[in-house]
């Protein structure tokens, strides 16, 4: 691993190598995954700009070669304190992996990578919700330290890319991970 302050390098056993780098402007259509995500565009745009605040923080995992592999997002603050508190507590959401990426290191060590960038800013604990259907991502939680805190009913809303609104309803489990 080759690290600096914002952003580090992953080598994969086969010797090809994964960049996680804070996310720019120009990255956001490429987290639309080739049209998979689409449906996400204001929501990106809109956390990219809270980026630009200091309220958001978005990483990329990016090939040598440019193509983005995986994504992470970080909310400092939110409206429900339970969330981020913006002094200890962070919300992890939006964290992927392309399928033909996953089970080689990487997405543990994008964990590792932004739980390193909270505790520099004086966080102490980090928060997510993870689909209850979704039991690889929550074992690789697990796995890392979190565990779960409680039940959400993971009711949300967001504005798609042609302005219309829709209501998402994924029950997931609450986890929260004591980063010291």
């Amino acid at each position: 691993m080759v690290e600096t302050v914002n952003q580090a390098t992953f080598y994969l056993p086969n010797g090809g190598g994964i960049i996680v780098r804070p996310a720019h402007e120009s990255d956001l259509p490429a987290m639309e995954w080739e049209g998979q995500y689409t449906h996400f565009r204001q929501l990106y745009a809109d956390h990219f700009a809270a980026s630009r605040l200091g309220t958001t923080l978005i990483y990329i995992a990016e090939t040598l070669e440019g193509k983005m592999v995986g994504q992470i997002f970080l909310q400092l603050y939110a409206r429900n304190a339970e969330l981020a508190d913006g002094i200890h507590r962070a919300y992890l959401f939006s964290f992927r992996i392309k399928p033909e990426y996953r089970s080689q290191g990487i997405g543990s060590f994008m964990l590792q990578f932004v739980e390193d960038q909270l505790l520099s800013r004086g966080f102490d604990s980090i928060r997510l919700n993870v689909a209850r259907a979704n039991v690889r991502a929550r074992k690789l939680y697990e796995r890392h330290g979190y565990h779960i805190i409680g039940v959400d009913p993971g009711v949300w809303r967001y504005q798609d890319h042609l302005g219309e609104w829709h209501t998402v309803h994924e029950p997931a489990w609450k986890m929260l991970k004591k980063l010291r």
